[in-house]
């Protein structure tokens, strides 16, 4: 099972597993992290899961898709690496992955 860290804004961090083909936005749902809101549960709808990824950990994710995109626009403190947790699905590439919070979702 892969191991992903999540830190909140104020740098607490939070290290959980999660099942291949589970999507990063579910591993911080189902482990209580604070910061990951997922209003509409992972539909691509409400971009209440912004993360960010470091620029090293792109490479093992798939290109953002114009609906992530066109939320992404529209958030605050959008960054480079800014993704919508809920859109990107763990695998054993991401065994390590950092996943930073944004300090508030709206």
């Amino acid at each position: 099972m892969p191991t992903i860290k999540f830190i909140e804004h104020n740098g607490t961090e939070h290290v959980v597993e999660e099942d291949v083909g589970r999507s990063l936005m579910q591993a911080a749902v189902d482990h209580c992290v604070p910061g990951i809101v997922a209003d509409c549960g992972g539909s691509c709808s409400c971009g209440t899961c912004h993360c960010y990824l470091d620029e090293a950990w792109l490479v093992h994710v798939p290109e953002s898709q114009s609906d992530e995109q066109s939320l992404i626009e529209g958030l605050l403190d959008v960054r480079s690496g800014s993704r919508l947790s809920c859109q990107i699905k763990v695998t054993p590439e991401l065994d390590g992955l950092v996943v930073r919070l944004p300090k508030s979702q709206f």
